[in-house]
């Protein structure tokens, strides 16, 4: 995720993004500009036709358009919001079992107390990986090499490493190590760690329609291809840099709503998921004393 000052205007101007969105359209641009040039040379230089143009049907069209991208970018970023809220939701959660923890364990129950201190800080770090389809575990403490292998085989390791927690937990009420309502204290955070998880994955795995997501680029494209109908007779071949301007402030708008829909990879506009899981991993080892 990119780190800015909002309040500067120069530096948000010239920001390479801008420079990298141009690139990412470059043929898609390069394309447009192709085809309005030939347009325009057929009809002045060519055949030299003349016909009386209106922008009027391209400017009632122009508002339908951008209505439909404000709707797009809008839903876009409202899956990005919700990611980021459920990972808000994460760092107390962590917080909150950890303090728990702390409390509740005795003091000298120091093999227990790292275990919670590792498994709680693994399970941003499995989460993080399993929403990127990785399989990377350098990043997790596994306390034992049996659960070493338990995760290492698992296809949801969220789920494993939450599953381990719980029945660590269960195991200490078992023991009288922890009474009934300290139990149920536990189980509440422990919980939170998979409702938010499937939230994550909810937002992962529902795309936008196909549907919609196809008619918007149809719309963008057929917009753009016919605006030379529109400009030629007015503007020659200014057309040309003015229908690529165009197409490229209209395409940077869905290219930036797809990038976003899906918060939790790497693109620049992701959401820090590596910054958030450091943090939460010192702020559990900080607050679980295991000396």
């Amino acid at each position: 995720m990119i780190k800015y000052n909002p309040k500067s205007w120069a530096s948000l101007i010239f920001d390479v993004y801008s420079r990298y969105v141009f690139k990412s359209l470059l043929p898609l641009i390069s394309f447009v500009g192709i085809f309005s040039t030939a347009y325009v040379a057929i009809v002045v230089d060519i055949a030299q036709l003349h016909y009386e143009s209106t922008i009027q049907f391209h400017s009632i069209i122009g508002v339908m358009l951008g209505l439909f991208l404000v709707f797009r970018i809008n839903t876009a970023y409202d899956r990005w919001w919700e990611g980021r809220k459920l990972w808000g939701k994460l760092v107390n959660d962590t917080r909150n079992l950890a303090i728990k923890v702390n409390n509740i364990l005795p003091l000298d129950k120091i093999d227990e107390r790292i275990f919670f201190c590792k498994m709680i800080t693994n399970i941003p770090f499995a989460t993080k990986e399993h929403l990127r389809d990785s399989t990377l575990i350098s990043e997790l403490s596994l306390p034992d090499e049996s659960l070493r292998k338990g995760v290492i085989a698992s296809t949801h390791r969220p789920n494993k490493l939450a599953n381990a927690l719980f029945n660590k937990t269960n195991s200490l009420y078992k023991n009288g190590v922890i009474d009934g309502y300290q139990f149920f204290l536990l189980d509440k955070e422990l919980k939170g760690f998979l409702d938010m998880i499937g939230g994550c994955e909810r937002i992962k795995t529902t795309p936008i329609p196909f549907s919609f997501s196809m008619f918007c680029k149809k719309f963008l494209f057929i917009y753009t291809l016919t605006l030379p109908i529109s400009l030629t007779m007015q503007f020659g071949y200014w057309t040309v840099p003015i229908v690529m301007l165009v197409f490229y402030f209209l395409v940077s708008i869905e290219l930036i709503s797809e990038e976003i829909e899906d918060p939790f990879g790497e693109d620049i506009n992701d959401l820090p998921l590596d910054e958030i899981c450091f943090k939460i991993k010192n702020n559990i080892e900080e607050i679980i004393d295991t000396k």
